[in-house]
């Protein structure tokens, strides 16, 4: 797997790919998601491509104080092969050049695989309640 930075021609292949991940909600339109990220650190929107074909993604960020992963997806047919966990392997190594103390993400509750793999890669559940609030209504 070739670990590059998201181009525009990547657009509907990484949300067809978000689409097969389960990873889209009604709430978030993820072209909007896209264009929000280019805005803001575009250089840590990762995709992962074999063959030509992005198979693999990771959106992170750093705001100073923490870093944050999302849309971290791997093709179902290349699950637990590591890529994942290259993905994130990168992304660490991008937001400790910028001294990033800490990375936080957000799992859903019901979501078992991925809280097992953030186990494994040294993730630990955190005495923190998560809070929303929406400003901008992407329907």
């Amino acid at each position: 797997m070739q670990i590059r930075p998201f181009q525009n021609f990547d657009e509907e292949s990484v949300v067809d790919l978000w689409a097969r991940c389960g990873l889209l909600r009604s709430w978030n339109d993820p072209h909007k998601d896209i264009a929000r990220k280019l805005l803001v650190q575009p250089e840590l929107f990762l995709v992962g491509v074999i063959d030509e074909q992005v198979m693999a993604t990771i959106m992170a960020g750093f705001e100073g104080h923490r870093g944050w992963i999302n849309y971290l997806a791997v093709d179902p047919r290349w699950q637990r092969q590591g890529y994942g966990r290259r993905l994130m392997d990168e992304v660490e190594r991008c937001l400790c050049d910028r001294n990033c103390p800490k990375i936080n993400l957000q799992i859903r509750h019901d979501n078992l695989d991925a809280i097992k793999f953030y186990k494994r890669l040294g993730f630990i559940q955190d005495a923190a309640v998560s809070f929303g609030k929406r400003l901008v209504q992407d329907d």
